[in-house]
């Protein structure tokens, strides 16, 4: 299985209401599962930190939930388009105060653009990727104060 097999089979999930996924080739099986359809237990493995000691479970998940609460994450692999056309302004800026709900970019993917919307209220504080750039899933795209 390929690699952009792989990355498309992910995006389609993620941007799908299954909460899971599984595809069978050449004798290879892959099965995906979002995070949301695990428990929370098992939802974040123990982390290492930098002292090589592991964390537990439970304060990996906070660690992991303070760091996302103050990024905004791709939801799939694409391109990211900061604004609506070229020449344009940005849907958001630095320093600018958005709402819950508020559109910050769009992700076009397989010809289909996907919107990415803030989902809680703050301030922009830092802008992680240019427009025209390819993104993972999960990548960073915005950080917010």
């Amino acid at each position: 299985m390929k690699q952009e097999q792989i990355k498309t089979l992910i995006d389609a999930l993620a941007a799908s209401d299954l909460a899971e996924l599984e595809y069978s080739e050449n004798g290879s099986t892959l099965r995906l599962v979002k995070l949301s359809a695990l428990g929370a237990s098992t939802a974040v493995p123990a982390m290492r930190s930098p002292s090589g000691a592991r964390k537990a479970p439970r304060q990996a998940l906070e660690e992991t939930t303070a760091v996302a609460s103050t990024e905004c994450l791709a939801p799939l692999f694409g391109v990211v388009h900061l604004q609506p056309a070229p020449g344009e302004p940005p849907f958001v800026q630095p320093g600018q105060a958005v709402e819950a709900g508020q559109l910050l970019c769009v992700i076009e993917a397989m010809k289909m653009f996907n919107e990415v919307r803030a989902d809680r209220a703050g301030t922009v504080q830092q802008v992680l990727v240019h427009s025209g750039q390819e993104v993972e899933a999960g990548q960073p795209l915005f950080r917010f104060g």
